[in-house]
């Protein structure tokens, strides 16, 4: 930190952060972006004054404040408040004076700043964490009290983060089940762009991040800066600009009415808002990863080869079957085999049994350990799948307790996937799901477990007079992993919700990976697991092989665009090798070899994807964290406009070494629609680094669909 108390400055990872403290008012960002370097005290105080806007006619006497972490009604600042909410009417607009600051700077590494505010007058306390952490990450969450008596309803807690008019341009994520993470771009306009999500989990169509960038910013070129909320429940992402020009980003909890009301001495704390300047999308990407790799709970074992089940059998369990799907695949290298839906009691199908959380008698007379000893005596770790947050009608635990789903109105919310939602904010719903979940891993010797959460929360109400739940359902769930993860600490978990439905950094601070999609058409696969390394690096995200056909969408791939596409994540099988053929399974297991060798570069190393300016063409990768070392995927997917590709990049090389590029096994076989490929490609090439990202190589005419794989080391 330099400068005097009233001016902050804090550093970390190329990022540079200026605080603004002075008049007594609650903090507002003078500058949030490139390193301004050690910028003496007296040039800190002279920012500050070349950060006030003119007064213009027919507007405040006094220029209003901009840049604000909590923007004010008050102040001047005529956008979306920060806070909102009312005692009955009054006390709607709160105008808080700073009380307290607390600075603790950690040179070169960021720092961490708490500010405190007092509004007499609307009985309100207010509370602001900030910080800067070592990747260049910047964090900030706020906590409101309530000081007086009466209620205080809070409608909403936003916080803000400035961004300078050279950003013209949005880009966020949308989508829907089974095509998660579809990328969208907009003119950053005065108004308002905000994503709204009252699905009741973080939703197919989240935008993970919200970036606003300079004009035609790509993954690798242009200033951007980006925010993700982390939170699981009801949540709002937005970008604002004023006709003042002033814009921001910001976002929080969605609140609905009457979820959350304050007596005197009570508090709400928002979730925690993640901010990243960077250069290109990459940049921003690299910031979350680095972020994540550090915490102390990420996953540091190699990412184990996974089987699951459910592609392979779906409900048809089978002692014998799920045996011999075991042998096959320990055959092929598989480290990790699951068992999923269908084990519990009444779960023929998807109409019955949630909720009902025993080893169902009629299929396992000897409950899961005949299964769990083979899989052990394989040499494979044992993983089980659950959802417990869900619960069908046909269900002993429904006809029991009706009063413990979620609704409200005395009447039952739409039906979705023929089940409802537990209320795990009921006290003695929770007790009964710890209960069974305890039951089943201090039984069972299981190493993971598949979380599930397959339906959104509509018309979730709770208690007699069915007022809203998500915001409680949303802790209880916190609750539940936390303490599931202090009785069983060595268990990892698997956030899955419908295939990459709840993918945020609240539930990764509790889950060990995320279920990428339910699609896993490589086809597909190729722009959702692009897009969801926005925000997770690879060994977070599941990615799975799965039979040549698909069923969600009918496509056929060959083994090498499956396997290629599955190779960039936490890899593993969903696919009944009892069907593959020799040939295939040979194929299969030469693949997970790959995997083993390159997991620790894969997931260890720099995400780098190249700037698309041809939509048929992507190429993608990862390097290594010293650069000596990468694994390039070049990728055909559609039929290409030009009879002749062009020069592929490889980005993210060191400039100043020299590399030798050659098709790495067995991913150097795709079909290809040319009679010579390119002289390179057969012996392989030494270039530097330089000529790499800026020229490239000729790229070999792919048919559609098909990927070739490039091992860059340097010489």
């Amino acid at each position: 930190m330099n400068g005097p108390a009233d001016v902050l400055h804090l550093r970390a990872a190329g990022v540079s952060l200026v605080l603004d403290t002075r008049d007594e008012q609650l903090p507002a960002v003078l500058h949030w972006g490139h390193d301004l370097g050690d910028v003496p005290p007296t040039d800190l105080v002279a920012l500050a004054a070349a950060a006030v806007p003119a007064v213009v006619p027919n507007d405040l006497d006094e220029p209003a404040r901009l840049g604000a972490i909590l923007p004010e009604h008050g102040t001047g600042w005529n956008g979306r408040p920060g806070l909102a909410g009312s005692r009955s009417g009054r006390a709607w607009s709160p105008l808080f004076t700073l009380s307290g600051l607390d600075v603790a700077p950690d040179p070169g590494r960021g720092g961490r700043m708490i500010a405190t505010g007092l509004d007499d007058e609307a009985g309100l306390a207010i509370r602001l964490e900030l910080e800067l952490l070592p990747s260049g990450l910047l964090r900030q969450r706020a906590t409101v009290t309530a000081a007086a008596e009466g209620s205080y309803a809070v409608d909403g807690l936003m916080l803000t983060l400035p961004v300078p008019p050279v950003a013209t341009e949005l880009f966020d994520l949308a989508g829907r089940w089974g095509r998660e993470r579809s990328p969208q771009r907009l003119p950053f306009v005065v108004g308002v762009h905000s994503r709204e999500n009252r699905r009741g989990r973080t939703g197919p169509d989240a935008p993970l991040i919200l970036a606003a960038g300079t004009d035609g910013f790509t993954t690798r070129d242009g200033d951007v800066w980006a925010v993700h909320v982390a939170w699981s429940g009801n949540h709002v992402t937005y970008a604002e600009r004023l006709a003042t020009g002033a814009a921001v980003l910001g976002g929080g909890e969605l609140l609905l009415p009457g979820e959350v009301a304050l007596a005197a001495g009570e508090s709400y704390r928002g979730p925690w808002i993640y901010a990243a300047h960077g250069v290109g999308l990459d940049g921003v990407a690299a910031r979350f990863h680095q972020y994540l790799r550090a915490r102390t709970q990420h996953p540091t074992r190699p990412r184990p080869v996974v089987c699951n089940t459910w592609e392979a059998v779906y409900f048809d369990h089978d002692l014998g079957r799920l045996s011999e799907l075991a042998r096959l695949a320990a055959e092929v290298g598989v480290e990790r085999y699951v068992l999923d839906d269908g084990w519990f009691s009444y779960r023929r199908d998807d109409t019955a049994g949630l909720g009902d959380w025993y080893v169902d008698p009629q299929v396992w007379p000897d409950g899961l350990h005949p299964l769990v000893d083979v899989v052990h005596r394989l040499g494979m770790e044992f993983g089980l799948w659950v959802e417990p947050e869900m619960i069908n009608l046909e269900s002993d635990l429904a006809r029991d307790h009706p009063d413990w789903i979620l609704a409200t109105g005395g009447r039952l919310p739409p039906s979705s996937r023929s089940q409802q939602v537990l209320n795990l904010g009921h006290a003695d719903a929770y007790a009964y799901i710890l209960e069974r979940l305890d039951a089943l891993l201090t039984e069972y010797p299981i190493a993971y477990l598949k979380w599930d959460h397959n339906r959104d929360l509509v018309d979730a109400g709770t208690g007699a007079l069915g007022t809203p739940g998500v915001h409680a359902q949303t802790l209880a769930v916190y609750r539940l992993l936390d303490e599931l993860r202090a009785r069983h600490p060595d268990v990892e978990i698997e956030s899955c919700s419908s295939g990459g439905l709840r993918v945020d950094l609240a539930i990764l601070e509790r889950t060990d990976r995320v279920w990428g999609s339910d699609v896993i058409d490589p086809l597909e696969r190729q722009q959702i697991q692009r897009w969801t390394a926005q925000l997770l690096p690879p060994e977070l995200v599941g990615s799975h092989v799965g039979a040549a056909h698909a069923h969600t969408t009918g496509r056929t791939h060959d083994l090498t665009f499956r396997a290629g596409t599955a190779l960039f994540g936490s890899f593993g099988i969903e696919w009944d090798l009892m069907t593959a053929s020799d040939a295939e399974r040979a194929e299969l297991a030469a693949w997970v070899a790959l995997y083993k060798e390159v997991r620790e570069l894969l997931h260890t190393g720099t995400v780098v994807r190249a700037a698309q300016y041809d939509p048929s063409f992507a190429v993608h990768g990862v390097v290594a964290a010293d650069r000596s070392d990468a694994v390039f995927a070049l990728v055909q997917l559609t039929t290409p406009e030009t009879s002749v590709p062009g020069a592929v990049r490889l980005p993210g090389l060191d400039p100043t070494r020299r590399y030798r590029v050659s098709a790495q096994p067995p991913g150097d076989r795709p079909a290809v629609r040319e009679i010579q490929p390119p002289p390179w490609l057969a012996e392989g090439v030494t270039l530097p680094g330089t000529v790499l990202e800026y020229t490239g190589l000729r790229a070999p005419a792919l048919f559609p669909e098909q990927i070739l794989l490039l091992r860059v080391q340097a010489t």
